[in-house]
């Protein structure tokens, strides 16, 4: 029973990581180097995310500085940012990539919110899809005669309580998010 409540609560860390990595890669009018993550570039014939091949450092609130190690990639990074669904053009000085980020409208901001909400209420479905996955598994331990109809209402308890735990987890990083996005 332990393992499986185990099992169940790395499944749930699992979903709130992910849901932390897509939260790091939408821009929020700031120079946020996490948006860069998931752009690739064709590096030798090898797809590589734009960090792993050069410097990427904030120079001010909303500019971001790309560095290639190999100056050979410049033009191959640059087109992969402008191909991304980033909607930003940078500019190549032959050295290094600029990428402004120009402030959010209004109605950008509110778009964006909307984005953060689902991907919140997507991870939260997961978590609750483990938590059914789980209880079925305890259910089938007790159809086996591996626990007792008390152990069972017991574990139930203890999966729903972790459940409440990581939804309220997810919620909140909503709205940090959220209000990240409104108040830049």
């Amino acid at each position: 029973m332990n393992e499986q409540m185990k099992l169940a609560e790395e499944k749930m860390q699992k979903t709130l990581h992910v849901l932390s990595g897509d939260y790091a890669a939408i821009r929020a009018g700031r120079a946020n180097p996490g948006v860069l993550d998931k752009i690739v570039v064709d590096y030798y014939g090898v797809p590589t995310p734009i960090p792993q091949m050069a410097a990427v450092s904030v120079a001010e609130a909303r500019v971001l500085v790309i560095q290639p190690w190999d100056a050979s990639t410049l033009k191959s990074i640059e087109k992969a940012i402008q191909t991304s669904d980033l909607g930003i053009n940078p500019t190549n000085d032959g050295k290094v990539i600029r990428i402004m980020f120009p402030q959010l409208t209004e109605e950008r901001r509110r778009e964006i919110t909307k984005d953060v909400s689902k991907l919140c209420e997507e991870a939260k479905v997961a978590i609750r899809s483990i938590r059914r996955d789980t209880i079925d598994k305890f259910k089938a331990m007790k159809k086996n005669a591996e626990m007792t109809e008390d152990d069972l209402k017991s574990a139930e308890k203890d999966v729903q309580t972790l459940t409440d735990k990581y939804c309220k987890e997810a919620d909140e990083m909503s709205a940090k998010k959220e209000k990240e996005i409104m108040s830049v």
